[in-house]
């Protein structure tokens, strides 16, 4: 073998599996079960500890959205796409109207991701 040669070990647990699409689409529905935070941001604010400990019933909140904007729907924090609130049966619900075309994350919630997916794949690999 020279310097340039380099020398693979078969991957464990992939024994059997057909090549090509329908495995890759096998692998992916794996991922179904995977649980993920979703939030909805109607708004934010800033307050001082002795604003927080002042609120009680009946205290309002001045949030920095209008009314009529449409809300955030965050997936483990990251935003993914805005709707509005609606209210179906008594329950409050999101219609999404707006898919986030580009995410710009910070290069620390980046390596947070990036450490899931490596714990994710961990999980699924044994």
């Amino acid at each position: 073998m020279t310097n340039n040669e380099i020398q693979l070990a078969p991957l464990e647990g992939g024994a059997g599996r057909a090549p090509g699409p329908v495995s890759a689409a096998v692998e992916l529905q794996r991922l179904n079960d995977v649980g993920l935070e979703l939030t909805v941001e109607v708004g934010r604010t800033r307050m001082t500890l002795g604003q927080a400990l002042a609120l009680g019933p009946g205290s309002v909140i001045t949030l920095d959205r209008l009314a009529d904007q449409p809300v955030d729907l965050l997936v483990n924090g990251m935003p993914v796409a805005r709707g509005e609130v609606v209210v179906i049966d008594d329950v409050f619900g999101l219609r999404v109207t707006q898919i986030v075309a580009s995410v710009e994350a910070t290069a620390e919630q980046a390596q947070a991701q990036v450490a899931e997916a490596q714990r994710i794949a961990g999980e699924l690999a044994a």
